[in-house]
């Protein structure tokens, strides 16, 4: 590859952003070792841009360093599934039940949800499936929030990448997200919540069965395997709407 002249953070950057769309979209495999060198003349920069990308990497847990087996992707288990998940199941659905409540916009959601429908790639329907929930969680109010879920976002896609590698299902998911979104924009915080739960929640149970999730209760009593239940009942043609649920603060 032809070196592009470039500023050095601009080329540690780019090596970065690189580095994590291949790991995120599958190009890049759990266990695969990240040798500087190969990288380097990849992207025709020296080794210290690539060298400082792989150390940010392992920082947001995409990439583990060794002494002994250098750097490779990071592997995904149960375990880590777990991890990563319970975060998500206890602050995202609270990130967009408050976006609602304040009445956020949610263009950069929709867009995002046409953008999923339109790829004709995994690796863009990979990328805009994080934008997507990202689009619902970042206009919360609270910015420390926002700042806590992109956090695990990177760690987030991960676990997804490797679970549709092995049972694609795009399918089931974007209509999962149009339900989330619809309820979300009649301004419907609660239930908007719920299903964005029951979404998670059922992903990571399908994906990684062992998982053993420990935000056993959802919002407003919704438990873990009663989400799956719910979610699995909702792929009948007839039931394309969210189940009902209590009004927020007992209102009918």
């Amino acid at each position: 590859m032809t070196s592009v002249p470039m500023p050095i953070p601009s080329r540690t950057q780019y090596v970065l952003e690189e580095i994590k769309r291949r790991i995120l979209t599958g190009r890049l495999t759990p266990g695969q070792a990240l040798v500087e060198t190969e990288l380097a003349a990849q992207f025709g920069v020296s080794k210290t841009p690539v060298r400082e990308a792989l150390k940010t990497l392992a920082g947001t847990g995409l990439v583990v360093m060794s002494q002994y087996k250098g750097v490779t992707v990071r592997m995904v288990d149960a375990d880590m599934a777990r991890e990563v998940y319970d975060v998500r199941l206890l602050l995202e659905p609270e990130a967009l039940r408050r976006a609602v409540r304040r009445g956020a916009s949610l263009d950069a959601a929709r867009d995002a949800l046409t953008r999923a429908d339109e790829a004709t790639d995994t690796a863009e329907r990979s990328l805009t499936n994080r934008e997507f929930h990202r689009a619902l969680y970042l206009p919360c109010g609270n910015p420390l929030l926002s700042r806590m879920l992109d956090e695990v976002r990177d760690q987030a896609a991960l676990v997804s990448a490797v679970a549709w590698a092995a049972d694609p299902s795009w399918e089931r998911e974007a209509s999962e997200h149009r339900e989330i979104l619809r309820l979300a924009l009649a301004g419907d915080a609660g239930g908007a919540a719920r299903a964005l739960h029951a979404h998670i929640a059922s992903f990571v149970l399908r994906a990684f069965p062992g998982a053993e999730l420990g935000a056993e209760e959802g919002l407003g009593g919704l438990g873990i395997r009663e989400a799956q239940e719910i979610l699995e009942a909702t792929d009948t043609p007839e039931a394309t709407a969210a189940p009902a649920a209590q009004k927020e603060d007992g209102q009918a």
